[in-house]
């Protein structure tokens, strides 16, 4: 198809509030495509970013190249990213119900035809909207779903040569709130346990103490297999991590001994998960079910399954630990995740002073 140059136009529209401020609108038409456009304090400004558009409009119509996007919809990228691309990420599952979700909302799009604009009216959908669980979106769900469909965009554009830009680069995140700090007192760490113990699920209340007493993630715990343990040097070594390194983390006390126990009462295969589902000790458990009736058996609100980790972390924090060692403990490459801990060390460094102190002068 034959583009003539009268079909790109690029004009400028001055406005003005009601308050008397002066600003420059810049539109430009293409047909066939939605209008660009873009608002600038001043119109030279406008001019400037009119006339890249133009132009880049216009070497599209020009160099096939860059304008097979033409000829490709979202749908067909998004497939095309989840055979080749998704399958070597961690978290498929969840970043596969991000990507269907695009795709059941520009799937038959062009890629030509995608702006920012278009990806900003989408985020607006996913405030208002809930989850698969249906619950609604946090700020920092929202910005899940556009980082993936991001990283889609940026294989298309740098490795695929499908498009020229990546349109999500310009949409703005939410601000995400700070992470939570929510960690079992004593009497709930009691109950809970208490609770655990009375599941029927067997494998509920040794789970939960592992993951109190290691501050290893849900996935990390429920993916161990007997050949993760060694039982000589007293340690997990967990091969797969959120951070895609493989760490060690010490096994000891009830942990140790309530995993002991489970391997006297009859480990199978090394290859066998060591928290399994019935009967199937290729496949592990699911403790979803169990997890949620012993929270509400222990009457304990407002509390997650990811908030055993923060317990962890907590109790470290409270007995002494530094930032660095409950960063290594928990496998945080970097401080940054940890120091939402920080006010729990300095009460503690505050309790330390003071017995000095009283020590010293009395």
């Amino acid at each position: 198809m034959v583009h003539h140059l009268d079909e790109i136009m690029a004009s400028i529209q001055k406005r003005i509030t009601k308050d008397g401020r002066v600003s420059y609108r810049a539109l430009v038409r293409v047909k066939g495509h939605p209008v660009n456009s873009a608002t600038f304090n001043k119109r030279s400004d406008a001019v400037k970013w009119g006339q890249e558009r133009e132009a880049e409009f216009r070497l599209k119509k020009y160099f096939p190249i860059i304008s097979n996007n033409g000829k490709r919809n979202l749908g067909k990228l998004i497939d095309q990213y989840l055979y080749k691309v998704l399958p070597d990420k961690k978290d498929i599952a969840r970043q596969t119900i991000q990507l269907n979700w695009w795709k059941a909302q520009l799937g038959n799009f062009k890629l030509c035809d995608i702006s920012s604009s278009t990806i900003s009216e989408c985020r607006k959908k996913l405030q208002i909207g809930n989850t698969h669980y249906g619950k609604p979106r946090s700020a920092t769900t929202v910005n899940r779903y556009l980082a993936a469909i991001s990283h889609v965009f940026t294989v298309a554009w740098k490795e695929w040569n499908w498009i020229d830009h990546n349109p999500v680069l310009n949409v703005r995140r939410h601000k995400e709130p700070r992470g939570r700090v929510r960690f079992l007192d004593d009497q709930e760490r009691q109950r809970l346990l208490e609770a655990c113990k009375e599941s029927k699920s067997i494998f509920l209340h040794p789970i939960v103490v592992l993951a109190l007493s290691t501050g290893m993630r849900k996935g990390e715990i429920l993916g161990l297999r007997w050949r993760d343990v060694d039982f000589d040097s007293k340690r997990i070594v967990i091969q797969e991590t959120k951070n895609g390194e493989r760490r060690a983390v010490p096994l000891v006390g009830a942990a140790l001994q309530l995993i002991d126990n489970l391997k006297v009462n009859g480990r199978g295969s090394m290859d066998d998960f060591i928290f399994h589902s019935p009967g199937e000790s290729a496949k592990s458990c699911s403790i979803r079910t169990a997890w949620e009736k012993a929270i509400g058996r222990a009457k304990i609100e407002n509390f997650r399954f990811h908030d055993l980790r923060h317990s962890t972390a907590s109790y470290l924090a409270m007995n002494g630990a530094s930032l660095l060692e409950i960063a290594d403990i928990l496998g945080h490459k970097t401080l940054q995740m940890v120091k939402r801990y920080s006010h729990l060390s300095e009460d503690h460094k505050a309790d330390v002073l003071e017995r000095m102190n009283k020590k010293v002068f009395g």
